[in-house]
């Protein structure tokens, strides 16, 4: 999937646009080799917002393309234009892989490409993407959507989701993590490769009406740090409470506002994250990395692995291994 292709024509919206250059034109050299060759495919200099881009390639090199971007749609009560449509209908049947950013599925849409498909959008848009296209199932609840060879992301900051997700399935989560470390945003923020990810859990930034008065961090967010170094141990809420200096039932409260879950269903996740960079940079186990993880047993993990993942840890293994050290 080395060759991306980001469509552009007047009327796209400019921070998709820029997010998915900042991920796939990035310099990863020494890291993921080869890269992405990305290309701006438009049909002429085109407009997006108070910015005036000067395309690489017309339209018809999107059907050249291995991955093909749509980012957000300005005016979804607009048509898009035929021409881009056409161009990105003609690079599906090419083969390529599409995807689209925030609104930009409303293009995929008139292309025809998710029918049939569950996909996602901004949540403003949903109900107004379900009505124009009732063969599509949208679901609004999520931070994107994965239909192999066709995906849609949510609004705005979601477009970062899904573009590291692709990094992800084409490079594994060691190079995913690098890149989004260098963007000072988190790898991803729940699922891992699972198809459809769930609500957004922030890693750092607790809820404002969580902070305390003090001005002092919130202290579920002190408290994460503390939880991810010790994730070989058979930590419980009880424990977490202790740690945070506060009842169980309090400290369901507080998680819940800062993180978007529940104390069990965070460490769960940060426990098959884990596992996943265990199983892509060592030659470990299945049981050691069970051990390793908190699971306790391989049967635990792979049971919790695979419902989470979609796939068993030895599948996972063998589509990610990258045969690198994980990078610091």
């Amino acid at each position: 999937m080395a060759a991306v292709a980001l469509a552009v024509t007047d009327g796209m919206l400019h921070f998709e646009l820029s997010v998915a250059c900042e991920v796939f034109g990035a310099d990863l050299s020494g890291v993921a080799d080869p890269w992405y060759r990305l290309a701006l495919c438009g049909p002429g200099p085109v407009q997006v917002g108070r910015f005036r881009l000067e395309p690489d390639h017309g339209l018809d090199r999107l059907a050249h393309a291995d991955t093909v971007i749509v980012p957000g749609w300005a005016d979804v009560d607009a048509e898009p234009p035929a021409e881009l449509v056409e161009a990105v209908r003609a690079a599906h049947e090419a083969g390529a892989r599409v995807a689209s950013l925030c609104t930009g599925a409303f293009v995929l849409a008139a292309a025809g490409l998710l029918d049939g498909r569950r996909a996602t959008t901004h949540w403003a848009h949903a109900g107004t993407l379900a009505a124009r296209h009732p063969r599509v199932e949208v679901d609004p609840d999520v931070l994107y959507v994965d239909d192999g060879r066709v995906l849609t992301s949510a609004g705005k900051a979601a477009a970062m989701d899904l573009c590291l997700h692709l990094v992800r399935l084409d490079h594994g989560s060691a190079v995913a993590n690098t890149l989004a470390r260098r963007l000072v945003v988190p790898p991803h923020r729940a699922g891992g490769q699972a198809q459809f990810v769930t609500t957004p859990v922030p890693a750092d930034h607790p809820h404002p009406s969580s902070r305390l008065r003090s001005g002092r961090g919130h202290p579920v967010t002190e408290l994460l740090p503390w939880v991810v170094e010790r994730l070989d141990r058979a930590l419980t809420v009880e424990d977490l409470a202790r740690r945070a200096n506060m009842s169980s039932r309090n400290l369901g409260r507080h998680f819940k506002a800062v993180t978007g879950t529940t104390p069990l269903q965070w460490l769960l996740t940060q426990r098959i994250r884990r596992a996943q960079e265990l199983l892509e940079t060592t030659d470990d186990s299945v049981d050691a990395i069970a051990g390793a993880t908190g699971m306790g047993t391989s049967t635990t993990l792979r049971r919790h692995f695979n419902r989470t993942v979609g796939v068993p840890p030895d599948t996972y293994r063998r589509t990610f291994r990258t045969g690198r050290p994980f990078p610091g």
